[in-house]
């Protein structure tokens, strides 16, 4: 297996499993306080599917592969992370910029979310990369 797809795989697997966990289990009762009104009763799976196949592979190009030899998995994790909170930022801040009654609160557990999701999954990613190497 390439180590590119093996890290790519490790990367987005570490993110949607985290991810899942703090969505359906710690987080929905924020999400549902705050925004409730707005969720749908079901996620949509292929959207979703096709969020983490994209922001996967943007953790890949920024955070897991630059410097793939010289940087070991905290310059990821660090690099991810920041990547994260500029992602998360982006919505959040648009959201408070654009929509009545968009918590504030929310979007700051969002971004620090974000952030550390991604930070964790680009970590996995550059281990994944550095082992099979």
């Amino acid at each position: 297996m390439s180590k590119y797809l093996a890290a790519y795989i490790a990367t987005a697997a570490v993110m949607i499993a985290v991810d899942l966990v703090w969505l359906g289990l710690i987080a929905k009762p924020l999400y549902q306080q705050g925004i409730g009104h707005l969720m749908a009763d079901k996620p949509n799976i292929p959207i979703a599917l096709i969020f983490y196949a994209l922001y996967a592979a943007g953790l890949m190009v920024f955070a897991v592969t630059p410097g793939q030899s010289a940087q070991g998995w905290s310059r990821a994790l660090m690099v991810g992370a920041l990547f994260g909170f500029f992602a998360y930022a982006t919505y959040d801040l648009t959201n408070l910029a654009t929509l009545k009654e968009w918590p504030v609160g929310l979007s700051l557990m969002d971004m620090a979310w974000g952030a550390l999701v991604s930070g964790v999954s680009s970590a996995a990613g550059k281990l994944a990369l550095d082992h099979f190497g």
